[in-house]
């Protein structure tokens, strides 16, 4: 059966939001605690180191190309270099979420002289992990793809 990416991206993507929306929805009951989830500067920190590590290694074009595998037909060293390229993504914001995360903490921590703010501080904190475990949450299916179109390429070079 071929499946495609895209909607299977599309489909994590409502997965995701229907359970962050229905869980913030559940504890709280107000619709403000959404933008408590919102930290510009820590994500921009994450796609700092994601996007350019992906260009520094040289695997942004196939990173780009694993939005296309079961769309397009690729060989089987193509699609062992998106399936690199995917781990390297996934790595990269690994990287960027506890980069993020050990400088806010080490900000914090230099600015403890008010205790009352160490709560919003943790929670700007913990923020970068959130935003890590988001990225990775929509870059495994493309991991699980990649591989799957490469173990039906070799099946079929076997044959």
């Amino acid at each position: 059966m071929k499946k495609n990416i895209r909607l299977v991206l599309l489909g994590e993507l409502i997965l995701f939001l229907f359970t962050f929306l229905f869980t913030v929805f559940s504890i709280n009951g107000d619709f403000n605690s959404i933008f408590y989830f919102i930290d510009i500067p820590s994500l921009i920190l994450i796609l700092l180191i994601f996007i350019p590590g992906l260009l520094i290694m040289g695997e942004w074009k196939n990173f780009i190309r694993s939005f296309s595998v079961g769309i397009k037909q690729y060989s089987l060293l193509e699609l062992k270099n998106i399936l690199g390229a995917v781990v390297a993504a996934q790595r990269m914001v690994i990287f960027g979420a506890l980069f993020s995360m050990i400088t806010a903490a080490i900000v914090i921590l230099g600015r403890f002289n008010d205790p009352t703010h160490i709560g919003p501080y943790l929670a700007v904190c913990f923020l970068s992990g959130f935003y890590g475990i988001v990225f990775e949450f929509f870059l495994f299916p493309l991991r699980l793809n990649a591989e799957s179109k490469m173990n039906e390429e070799m099946d079929l070079g076997d044959e």
